[in-house]
């Protein structure tokens, strides 16, 4: 049971949450995948033939994925901060994830970059050996903070999701407390009316509205995910403010999903209508940045259920799987567990591996579809291998992928 602020008594499974953060990182597969054949994106590798298709099941998916994935890390940073203090919480932060980013960056992210020039030009003939010492060859850039190195083929790639999460972790740590109590306000006055739920869609339309939207990002601009992380540290730990979502659920989504079709027609009609200043384009961000957050309070609100059983108690995972109040459930497999401890190792692995499957199939002579169900199939295949057999069973390599040495992983049986 919960006290009388809300606050969650014992800390139990949320099953939900381990379940879309393995759907977002294993989506991410299809979603990359499908970038290859899309009309609009610059991806790594391109194939001759796109369609716009992938532009309408892509805008889909970035509405709620990405921004659901910060607001679950938000949650899960309360309960890190709660057990560790503010010291201990950046020092954990700092090894879980800027180890994985270091690492990566030095030995996953050159591959993709490497394989665009070989793309783009049939001509070119570096050994990748050659060209990896030109990949790190940077120099500071404190205006694109926190992305502070630039070099002429130096980037973070997909690991900016990494970046960002980091930089936001330890900028929380100092304020982590006000922050605490604020929620606990803020749940008192959600639960006398849970129509303030849909405050945070304000802000996050205006900063979409006036900062722009990067598409390097997922198409929301990066503070945008500052607010997600925060309101998911403040928010969404709360039984009286989960209440509310579970309340409010079908018509936020409904809202949403309107918002988001508004969207289509300056998305469609406009040249630029990620950073342009026309008042069409300006709307058309704020009604993105509106939507997102009505399609995270609705996801959020449509499967926080109670379920049959009793939820054992015990330590958080990564990104916040853990938490109090409403009754839980077993997974009825470990199939899920598994995947939610591999959650980072996957995210940190998957980019590399679609692009090289994607370079070795754009050239086949053969329809879209065949192509990017090999594409998927295989790269799925080798990111659960790679993880199995070359991640999870040292710990060393537990270690740079950003793993408790200690931490329980049960095999998909």
């Amino acid at each position: 049971m919960s006290g009388e602020s809300g606050q969650p008594a014992a800390v139990r499974r949320r099953v939900e949450l381990d379940m879309l953060r393995a759907l977002v990182v294993l989506g991410l597969v299809f979603f990359h995948a499908a970038l290859v054949f899309s009309p609009d994106d610059d991806f790594y590798v391109k194939n001759a033939q796109t369609t716009d298709a992938v532009t309408v099941v892509a805008g889909l998916g970035v509405v709620w994925a990405m921004p659901l994935l910060f607001l679950v890390a938000g949650l899960g940073a309360r309960y890190s901060l709660r057990r560790r203090g503010p010291g201990g919480f950046a020092r954990e932060r700092l090894l879980r994830l800027g180890v994985p980013l270091v690492f990566a960056t030095l030995v996953l992210c050159p591959l993709p970059q490497w394989l665009r020039l070989r793309a783009a030009d049939p001509g070119y003939g570096e050994s990748y050996w050659r060209f990896w010492p030109r990949f790190l060859t940077v120099h500071p850039d404190p205006g694109d903070f926190p992305f502070v190195l630039e070099g002429d083929h130096f980037e973070t790639g997909h690991l900016w999701f990494v970046v960002l999460l980091l930089v936001f972790s330890l900028l929380l740590a100092p304020v982590a407390a006000p922050l605490a109590s604020a929620g606990d306000r803020a749940g008192g006055a959600v639960g006398r009316r849970p129509a303030l739920l849909l405050l945070p869609a304000l802000p996050l339309a205006l900063i979409n509205a006036l900062l722009g939207m990067e598409e390097s990002f997922a198409g929301w601009n990066r503070w945008a995910y500052l607010l997600f992380f925060l309101f998911g540290h403040v928010l969404a730990g709360d039984d009286r403010i989960r209440a509310a979502m579970r309340r409010l659920a079908l018509p936020v989504g409904v809202l949403g999903i309107v918002l988001f079709l508004g969207t289509a027609p300056g998305f469609m009609s406009q040249d630029d209508p990620f950073t342009a200043r026309t008042t069409f384009a300006l709307f058309t961000r704020a009604l993105f940045g509106a939507a997102g957050w009505c399609w995270v309070v609705a996801i959020l609100g449509l499967l926080d259920r109670p379920r049959g059983g009793g939820a054992r108690e015990g330590g958080p995972r990564e990104a916040g799987s853990r938490e109090g109040g409403s009754p839980g459930s077993e997974p009825p497999s470990r199939v899920l567990p598994y995947l939610a401890v591999a959650a980072l190792p996957l995210y940190v692995l998957h980019q590399p591996v679609v692009v090289a499957f994607a370079y070795g199939v754009v050239g086949w002579a053969a329809p879209i579809v065949v192509k990017y169900t090999a594409i998927v199939v295989c790269s799925l295949a080798v990111i659960l291998v790679v993880y199995e057999y070359a991640v999870r069973r040292t710990r060393v390599t537990r270690f740079l992928f950003g793993m408790r040495p200690d931490q329980p992983t049960p095999p998909p049986s």
